[in-house]
């Protein structure tokens, strides 16, 4: 299926198809096309008229008082290029490459950005054929924009720098030759329009949104599956107190556990005559805590969304008064911001999933055997695995501290404040790999619980998410190494198949309709709000 933006209106679903790796079609209108033309008309006006104009016949940040004779303005353009390449660090996955030049296909496409039409057709034309340029994760600190990532897109459009095409990584100019394009020679303003914006730090943010939102979805699987394994209760998860606290992702979550654990034989079972009056936290709050954290990233996908839409290079073009004025929309603070709530959520999902395997593991609260092994002192069981999670847990809670309170100026003091927005969303990628498996471990221990259960059975929707996992992790029955069932398991989260698994043949559209009220956005494709 392809997916086809109009620069300026792409949806959350839309960036989510994309980012999964869905063909896409750019479509500029008519309009939209004239808009294009007409800001590079505006450029090529003020460079015949002699008028100095910041990033056109200027030089750049603090050098901006550096008029520039018209002569020297295509090298300009490839100095500040050249210049700007001073990425380091790991290099970006192709699925976010692909993301980031559509995205700034997207802001160049708004016509306030004075690049000429040919500039926009050949990135398009490039992420459709499959070139992506290598960028590399450090050296941005969000503001004035990416600028060392961007940088290694604008010299792939000129044929330096390396670029990804098919299964291989290669010079620029020969993946530019495989897809029969030319090299581009910039012109004035268009090595600063590609090479200033948001796009990295928003590509990665979204990355991270996605994940830790899939992450969240499998978490409430096995949420519910410990709430089973504990012999837990159903009850705190009745609409009516939820519908007193009035946050919507806390009564999303609760209908959605709801409706996982209804017709579980297990909690049947302990209706009446159980003298516990109520679960530990770790169980029984999960729509608070969890709903919570869904509504951190609703509000970062509503951010993100805007962000991913917006136009964020400077100076922007005016094509209507000839105007190219001066702001600072590559400040990248909403980014920033959207990935610290991301980054908060992503450790506390994980938080409460290693308070529930904790749970689990100790005979007193879960009422099972001692690390849910059947001859425990023989075996250890699941007493190691309790610990791997809490290093996972630990080093996410670390990593969530806040970047947006972060500033170093750069480009002597003329950019005196930035937004740390690139590695505050860069970092989501690592958190969401830990967090994968945090809940793969849960998943594991709840597995284990509800046999141990048995003969009593869980619910038909857990019951078809337990032999998921069993077809990659059996029982433990004695002590083995766990290493690869952790990672299978983390695999079916990243693939979605744990989650999708609850989703039962024959359903009635009512029945999915409290699984499918934690999305990120509408039926619409818009991000979701608190509403």
């Amino acid at each position: 299926m392809t997916t086809g933006i109009a620069p300026g209106e792409a949806t959350l679903s839309e960036l989510q198809a994309i980012w999964e790796g869905g063909a896409t079609t750019v479509e500029v209108s008519a309009e939209a096309r004239a808009r294009i033309d007409a800001g590079a008309s505006t450029v090529a006006s003020i460079v015949a008229r002699g008028e100095p104009a910041y990033g056109i016949n200027t030089g750049f940040g603090k050098l901006a008082k550096v008029r520039i004779p018209d002569a020297d303005l295509a090298q300009l353009q490839l100095n500040l290029v050249r210049s700007h390449r001073a990425g380091v660090g790991e290099r970006v996955s192709r699925h976010v490459a692909r993301l980031i030049v559509i995205l700034k296909i997207g802001a160049l496409a708004q016509g306030a950005s004075g690049v000429r039409w040919e500039l926009i057709e050949f990135l398009d034309r490039c992420q459709a054929r499959g070139v992506e340029p290598v960028m590399f994760h450090q050296g941005s600190v969000g503001a004035s924009g990416d600028l060392a990532p961007l940088a290694e897109l604008a010299a792939m459009i000129t044929g330096e720098g390396e670029a990804f095409h098919g299964q291989d990584r290669m010079p620029a100019a020969e993946a530019l030759r495989r897809i029969e394009l030319k090299p581009l020679v910039l012109g004035p303003k268009e090595g600063l329009a590609v090479l200033n914006g948001t796009q990295v730090s928003t590509a990665f943010a979204l990355d991270g949104l996605f994940r830790v939102h899939r992450a969240f979805l499998a978490a409430l699987v096995t949420g519910a599956l410990s709430i089973d394994a504990a012999a837990g209760s159903d009850t705190p998860f009745d609409p009516r107190v939820h519908q007193l606290r009035r946050h919507r992702g806390q009564a999303d979550v609760a209908a959605h556990l709801l409706a996982l654990l209804r017709g579980s034989a297990i909690r049947a079972s302990h209706r009446t005559g159980d003298d516990r009056v109520q679960d530990p936290y770790s169980l029984r709050c999960q729509p608070q805590v969890m709903g919570a954290c869904l509504d951190l990233l609703r509000h970062a996908g509503q951010t993100l969304e805007a962000e991913a839409n917006a136009v964020t290079d400077n100076p922007l073009v005016f094509a209507g008064t000839g105007e190219v004025l001066s702001g600072g929309n590559f400040h990248a603070a909403p980014v920033a911001f959207a990935a610290d709530m991301i980054a908060l959520a992503a450790a506390e999902i994980g938080n409460m999933a290693e308070r529930r395997i904790a749970l689990l593991v100790d005979p007193a609260t879960s009422l099972l055997p001692a690390f849910l092994t059947p001859r425990p002192g023989l075996n250890s069981g699941f007493m190691i695995p309790q610990v791997t999670a809490a290093a996972l847990t630990a080093e996410n809670k670390q990593r969530a501290t806040p970047c947006s309170i972060d500033t170093i100026p750069t480009s002597a003091n003329q950019e005196d404040h930035v937004s740390m927005a690139t590695h505050a969303a860069h970092r989501l990628g690592a958190m969401a790999d830990n967090l994968e498996r945090i809940i793969a471990i849960e998943a594991l221990a709840a597995a284990q619980g509800i046999d141990l259960r048995s003969p009593l059975s869980t619910s038909p929707r857990l019951q078809a998410a337990h032999r998921l996992i069993r077809s990659v992790a059996p029982k433990l029955e004695e002590d083995r190494a766990f290493t690869e069932d952790i990672e299978a398991v983390a695999s079916l989260i990243r693939k979605s198949e744990l989650q999708a698994a609850v989703c039962l043949d024959g359903d009635m559209d009512e029945d999915r309709a409290p699984l499918t009220s934690i999305r990120l956005f509408g039926q619409d494709g818009r991000a979701l709000g608190q509403r």
